[in-house]
């Protein structure tokens, strides 16, 4: 039987759009808007399950107001490829959910005895009651596919599940509404097992929500984010016991910088490494119901507490000289002569350029891999105003200089190839510099064997 071409070429679509990859760096997802990070470490790999942000419009969700109707799960085994494993839950596929509320908040998954638990929030239909409920979904696999259950949890009204297993076994559900909740969860993590709890001695002034406990040398963190002015920070408490008594103890990061309203957290450790995931609005500078996940490494002091993490836009894991180093997420810049900028305003998922405006103006790009193996030469796409020339230098900016590219006025985007001059094996820091007068854009760069 001879296949429908439009039917033929959607397939495609829809295998390609499954299989994407998004290359690390900060945001991690750079084809969509994500939110509310729940990271976790199943098996060799680190799964990501975050609220899928969209925008409004009429008929379809709150117009100037978060919007969302789905969950996708992503993963990756080096932090630095992420898989887009499609949709795991839809608003239209949870039984008791209302499915036009365009509320499916943030989530969380855990496994137990080899099933995988999604927990959700969804505006409720009637029948279960006003505001929002929380479901469980199911699967036999990390990345779905999961089915909901039937009817929400029992007992539980609210937002932001954060589900928790001890060393003992025992399950805990924490969840936000005013306060911060948490009850024990029975052995098939469906319903509650204990009445629930106000978790005490949290910051009374100001919005809490986003609840997320970890544990590490027998102390429990409950980390949240916190509105106490008009802006959510990330802050901590510790405690003895996952349902405390806790003590407030700190600030994991700042407000953002740029008047993002919310942010949400989650915390791993993998391959001896903790990280913290958390959410900004770079894609959508002006909106911040339109978010992107992001992630930097989290470090403990001596004494067990937080070190405060500073977001950055290198974000995370290895990039291969191979890939093209988007630059413009970079480590370090000069004061001044360097900025970002998007390359279409138009369409921002395109993403950002560097653009180096005088004279020894440079960005610094770290964890680059150059393997094993000499690269013979470097790839550039830019675009320059006049004659210029780009240095590529190692380690430092007066280290070796990779590669000398020639640049001269382009008009448009060119990638332009040069010969590498000096190789240096293994994971390098790289400066990217400007020798020219005239202004100069960098898209990307490659390094070619």
């Amino acid at each position: 039987m001879k296949q429908d071409p439009q039917k033929k070429a959607f397939a495609l679509f829809s295998i390609l759009l499954l299989i994407h990859c998004a290359v690390a760096q900060n945001p991690l997802i750079r084809n969509m808007y994500s939110a509310d990070p729940s990271a976790r470490v199943f098996g060799d790999s680190v799964y990501v399950f975050p609220s899928h942000d969209i925008l409004a419009t009429p008929g379809h969700g709150r117009i100037g107001w978060f919007c969302m109707e789905d969950y996708h799960v992503f993963s990756s085994k080096d932090l630095t490829e992420w898989k887009d494993n499609g949709i795991v839950v839809s608003q239209t596929t949870v039984p008791w959910a209302k499915h036009d509320a365009y509320s499916m908040w943030a989530p969380d998954c855990i496994e137990k005895a080899e099933k995988y638990y999604f927990y959700f929030p969804a505006t409720a239909d009637s029948a279960y009651g006003r505001g929002f409920a929380i479901g469980v979904a199911v699967a036999d696999r990390p990345s779905g596919p999961y089915v909901p259950e039937p009817t929400p949890i029992k007992n539980v009204h609210g937002i932001d599940p954060n589900v928790f297993i001890d060393k003992d076994g025992q399950a805990y559900l924490f969840w936000a509404q005013g306060n911060i909740f948490g009850a024990k969860l029975k052995d098939n993590m469906l319903e509650l097992a204990s009445d629930p709890v106000i978790l005490q001695d949290l910051p009374a002034k100001g919005l809490k929500e986003g609840p997320y406990l970890f544990e590490r040398n027998d102390r429990y963190y409950l980390t949240f984010p916190h509105a106490e002015n008009k802006t959510e920070r990330l802050e901590y408490a510790m405690g003895s016991s996952p349902l405390g008594p806790f003590k407030w103890t700190g600030v994991i990061m700042d407000e953002s910088p740029t008047g993002c309203w919310t942010n949400h957290q989650s915390i791993i450790q993998y391959k001896n490494q903790w990280y913290l995931f958390y959410h900004h609005n770079d894609y959508s500078p002006q909106f911040d119901k339109a978010r992107s996940i992001r992630a930097d490494s989290l470090t403990f002091n001596d004494d067990g507490t937080i070190k405060k993490v500073i977001p950055t836009l290198r974000g995370i894991g290895l990039t291969s000289a191979t890939s093209e180093i988007q630059v413009d997420r970079y480590s370090a810049m000069s004061d001044q002569g360097a900025s970002i900028s998007f390359l279409d305003t138009a369409d921002r998922f395109k993403g950002w350029k560097t653009v180096l405006s005088e004279n020894g103006a440079w960005v610094q790009y770290n964890s680059v891999d150059f393997g094993e193996k000499p690269f013979r030469s470097v790839l550039v796409k830019a675009m320059a105003e006049g004659d210029n020339m780009l240095e590529i230098h190692n380690g430092d900016i007066d280290g070796p200089v990779i590669a000398t590219v020639k640049i001269t006025e382009t008009g448009d985007w060119k990638t332009i190839q040069a010969p590498v001059s000096k190789y240096t094996p293994g994971i390098q820091n790289i400066f990217v510099l400007s020798k020219g007068n005239t202004p100069l854009s960098v898209d990307w760069i490659k390094f070619e064997n």
